[in-house]
């Protein structure tokens, strides 16, 4: 199996690809090689695809201009099973507050918004309690600590692709959307220990 890792140049993609390659082994999977690309071309022929990433929101749409949005997008549409992380999930939505004028991917409609002080500590960095929304997911154990780190959280205009919320003062955060083959999280599984890990082995098992 070959995973592709998109790198766009933010965020520690070496811990990721670390855990996936854990995850892969705990599961007992064999055969799953990850790679990190920004190469469209190998995006178009990875059996998985996650893209995760820690930075600034028109940064990352600027590294996506180079063809690797499109080759995302282009996946995407052919059903290859996509796991975003942070910025792997807020890329999908069509506008984020913190680069005013700079286009998402638009997978989903909606935006990324900022997370106002109001009493607490923004950035938003450190554990917080998984709470399900609607169905939920099978990947996402209700009540698990997973780690955030983060000032800006989804806010897609479909309310049933939330997956799940995280609860940080009067901020209810959007944990986890996903439709179909598309799951991402603004949580940071990789440093999320046990639960992360298992989340990751579900994805790649699938």
């Amino acid at each position: 199996m070959q995973v592709a890792l998109v790198d766009t140049g933010l965020g520690n993609l070496r811990s990721v690809e670390k855990a996936l390659l854990a995850a892969a082994d705990r599961r007992g999977l064999s055969g799953v090689v990850v790679e990190l690309t920004a190469d469209p071309d190998r995006l178009r022929q990875a059996d998985k695809l996650v893209f995760p990433g820690q930075g600034a929101f028109r940064d990352c749409m600027r590294a996506l201009g180079t063809g690797l949005g499109a080759a995302l997008l282009e996946r995407i549409a052919a059903g290859t099973p996509y796991f975003g992380i942070c910025l792997g999930l807020q890329v999908l939505l069509e506008s984020s507050a913190e680069a005013e004028g700079v286009a998402g991917l638009g997978l989903f409609r909606g935006t990324v918004e900022r997370l106002t002080p109001d009493g607490v500590k923004i950035p938003h960095m450190g554990h917080n309690q998984l709470e399900l929304a609607g169905a939920g997911h099978p990947w996402l154990p209700a009540g698990a600590w997973l780690y955030y780190v983060h000032s800006y959280h989804a806010v897609p205009a479909d309310r049933s692709l939330v997956l799940a919320t995280s609860t940080h003062g009067p901020h209810t955060i959007t944990a986890a959307i996903g439709r179909d083959h598309v799951f991402a999280v603004q949580f940071h599984p990789e440093k999320s220990q046990d639960t992360g890990l298992t989340m990751l082995g579900a994805f790649l098992a699938e």
